[in-house]
């Protein structure tokens, strides 16, 4: 009887996976059939100041005429603008089906030096802050160029532009609103990548590990213009043991090591020479060049984007900051990585069940509505019907609008890390410490789900139980008693610890994380029905911060062993309400492997070409007089 159940459970998940892929099929065939009947397509070299041809191609209304116009949407992406040929039409225009209907001219381009584009390729293409000459180029200078060519050379435009994308498109649509260009309305960058130092390849100089499969697509050059990919497929470049990420990279040693297939990757060669955050990262950062910016600006991120969490919130801080006049929303969601640009119909991020059609309500009421407003409507910047800031809590699971981001109405408190393992609002009455023993060569994991630990990019750790963490001895955990009210943390996290290690460099990981009760419910959508939500660790939010780079960023210092020193760092922000009856934890660790590779624990001047030798155990202590400053919601 229990082998029947089982088996007819297999059948049903089988039979509802395949019915979404037909779902997801037909509506692509749908869509494409759609896109075929209303926009005739046109491909077009579009050239730029110093002479070199961008690859566009565009798709215009059929009904389009000089009695009815349509403003243009346009994106701009290093990962091609496929499918190739006026005869073939891709299966969506645009960031939503929602705005495709809606009626716009779509313009794509292949940036420079990639695809079908001329030119040489770069990554996160340096910004001028003056362009002198015809040869100084960059991406702002790019959407310039493009946009003007398109206004006085595509029939029946209103003289609107926006802009849109997601991840590096989300980058060139942030470098694009430094063009300045009269007629770009609107744009809004998706997850953008901000400062590779700080986000996506990096996380304050952090290097992400798992990103190691990837820079077969970012660090080769091609020899000219093409529709096919020019780069090796990473599967291939490195010859990989078993589908164990975690082990397999262990196994390979120190990050020198990855010399023995990227040797000619120019990109590997660029990040393993500068370690520290010298003017090669410097000049790749966007938010120091927002001054005046002209068109309004809608930011958009998730609140579990394991990629490019930090581009959203660095941008609108920046341009904030240096242009209080501007418009300048900002829309975090429950979401991973791009995933607000498709609608799931359960919103999960890896076992936490958030609310039905999430990416449709973003779709449909906020980012179509941006778009409309300004690309279509009056474009008036005081009454587009949107907040600052829209965002959404992801402990209530509830939309939540904002005048201001973060609100200045939180007030800012400090939770100390206790030495008895409590978490506390008031500090200690009396000294004390807790010490764990941290081995660069047996590194905790940062995640359970060994199935995910070889793919491009990590996803699920963002939200997932750490209870596999907390229960390691090289884990600090500290958490409040059972909450007698709500608390709502709002904005920004700063860590400040207070350490000793008996090594000379260390990384310090610091957890935020909602603790379920034990009597917390199944939900019916849990994607594995192993995992238990009764005392479920939530991550809410993490970071991480190499000692080395405590005082300065650009000159990374030793630490002096058993000296107490502090390190303070930013874990991004949050909006999340811990219910009554929940905990909050925090949980400290030096290691996260293979998200973030290894310190040796051995100061060296570059870890990138530490020797195995260099990697050392090192007993690390926490003081508690160390805090997590937050800032709460009323």
């Amino acid at each position: 009887m229990k082998k029947t159940a089982t088996l007819l459970f297999a059948l049903m998940l089988y039979l509802t996976v395949f019915a979404q892929e037909v779902n997801v099929l037909s509506q692509a065939s749908i869509n494409a059939r759609y896109i075929n009947e209303h926009y005739t397509k046109k491909d077009v070299y579009i050239p730029m100041r110093d002479g070199v041809k961008l690859f566009t191609s565009l798709y215009i209304p059929k009904d389009a005429s000089a009695s009815k116009k349509y403003p243009m949407l346009m994106q701009r992406t290093c990962y091609s603008i496929a499918p190739y040929g006026v005869n073939s039409y891709p299966n969506r225009l645009g960031p939503s089906e929602t705005i495709m209907k809606q009626g716009y001219i779509f313009v794509y381009q292949d940036v420079r030096g990639r695809w079908k584009s001329e030119g040489t390729w770069t990554n996160m293409t340096p910004e001028f802050d003056e362009h002198k000459t015809n040869k100084d180029v960059d991406e702002s200078t790019d959407t310039y160029d493009t946009i003007d060519w398109l206004v006085k050379n595509v029939a029946d435009n209103n003289g609107r532009v926006g802009q849109y994308g997601t991840s590096y498109p989300g980058f060139y649509t942030a470098a694009g609103i430094l063009s300045n260009h009269p007629a770009l309305k609107a744009s809004s960058p998706q997850a953008p990548i901000s400062d590779f130092f700080f986000d996506d390849f990096h996380h304050n100089g952090a290097f992400l590990e798992s990103y190691i499969f990837t820079f077969p697509t970012f660090g080769v050059q091609k020899k000219d213009t093409t529709t096919h990919s020019w780069y090796s497929n990473p599967a291939i470049n490195i010859k990989r043991s078993t589908a164990d990420g975690y082990q397999f990279l262990l196994d390979q040693g120190p990050l020198s090591s990855f010399n023995q297939w990227y040797k000619d990757n120019f990109f590997w060669q660029e990040t393993m020479n500068h370690p520290s955050y010298d003017e090669f990262w410097q000049k790749r950062s966007l938010p120091k060049h927002y001054k005046k910016v002209s068109p309004a600006v809608m930011l958009v991120g998730g609140w579990f984007d394991a990629e490019d969490l930090t581009g959203p919130l660095a941008i609108h801080r920046a341009i904030e900051k240096s242009d209080p006049s501007a418009y300048n929303t900002i829309v975090m969601g429950p979401f991973g990585h791009g995933r607000w640009g498709r609608e799931t119909g359960h919103t999960l991020h890896s076992n936490v069940y958030f609310g039905d059609s999430i990416a449709t309500f973003y779709q449909r009421n906020i980012e179509a509505k941006f778009f409309d407003h300004f690309l279509k409507g009056s474009g008036d910047k005081k009454n587009s019907g949107l907040p600052t800031a829209y965002m959404y809590n992801t402990g209530s699971k509830e939309w939540k609008m904002f005048d201001k981001w973060p609100s200045p109405g939180a007030t800012h408190q400090k939770m100390y890390l206790d030495a008895n393992g409590k978490l506390s609002f008031t500090a200690p009455a009396k000294a004390g410490s807790t010490s764990f023993i941290s081995d660069p060569n047996k590194p905790v994991p940062y995640t359970e789900d060994n199935t995910t630990t070889e793919g491009f990019t990590p996803h699920n750790y963002m939200s997932e139980d750490q209870r596999f963490a907390g229960r390691r001895p090289d884990v600090l955990t500290f958490q409040t008693d059972v909450l007698t009210e709500d608390i709502t943390l709002g904005g920004e996290i700063m860590s400040h610890l207070k350490v000793a290690t008996t090594g000379t460099d260390a990384d310090w990981i610091v957890k935020l994380i909602d603790v379920y009760p034990g009597n917390e419910p199944q939900h019916p959508y849990l994607p594995n029905k192993n995992i238990l939500m009764a005392g479920y660790q939530q991550m809410v939010r993490s970071e991480i911060m190499p000692g080395r780079f405590r005082n300065s960023f650009e000159k990374p210092v030793a630490f002096v062993p058993n000296q107490k020193s502090d390190v303070t760092f930013r874990l991004q922000d949050v909006l999340h309400t811990f219910k009554k009856g929940h905990r909050i934890m925090i949980q400290v660790q030096s290691t996260a492997f293979p998200l973030w590779a290894r310190n040796p624990q051995k100061f060296v001047p570059n870890p990138y070409k530490a020797t195995a030798a260099d990697y050392i155990k090192a007993t690390h202590t926490v003081f508690n007089d160390s805090f997590v400053d937050v800032e709460v919601l009323r």
